[in-house]
């Protein structure tokens, strides 16, 4: 079952890409060179940006939920992306590049983002910013 799970190319991964794409930004997919294998690298502003699921990478969301059935292969498999995420942007910023975390909560449920602010927040922070940082949900209460 896990087998079928896809690692690349996911639906929010797909939209932020054909976005940034159309507004004319080129990037690389899954640089090999580097740690991880990031979703998006941009040399020319040297940047990354990391598209995560909510659930596979342990958000602190609405749409992470902890399993009901095997909690502690769940619990250890999600605190290891964790960790490996956490090495992998430290690794990303020895070697001089900045990272963007894009959750998928912003693209999705009760308070998201949508598309429009998504890729606008991205573009700024590609070509004004110079440190890390993530894309979130809207907090609870604010309204779309």
């Amino acid at each position: 079952m896990m087998s079928n799970i896809k690692g690349q190319n996911t639906k929010p991964e797909l939209i932020i890409r054909s976005e940034l794409h159309r507004r004319g930004f080129r990037y690389r997919l899954h640089e090999k060179r580097l740690p991880g294998k990031p979703d998006l690298v941009f040399p020319k502003y040297k940047a990354i940006i990391q598209i995560n699921g909510c659930f596979w990478h342990g958000h602190d969301c609405h749409l992470f939920k902890w399993p009901s059935t095997r909690q502690e292969f769940w619990q250890q498999k999600i605190e290891q992306t964790r960790k490996r995420d956490a090495a992998n942007l430290v690794e990303y910023r020895k070697l001089g590049w900045k990272t963007l975390t894009i959750w998928e909560c912003v693209l999705k449920g009760k308070n998201k983002l949508g598309i429009k602010e998504t890729i606008e927040t991205a573009v700024r922070w590609l070509q004004f910013d110079e440190n890390d940082a993530e894309i979130r949900q809207r907090p609870a209460g604010r309204p779309n």
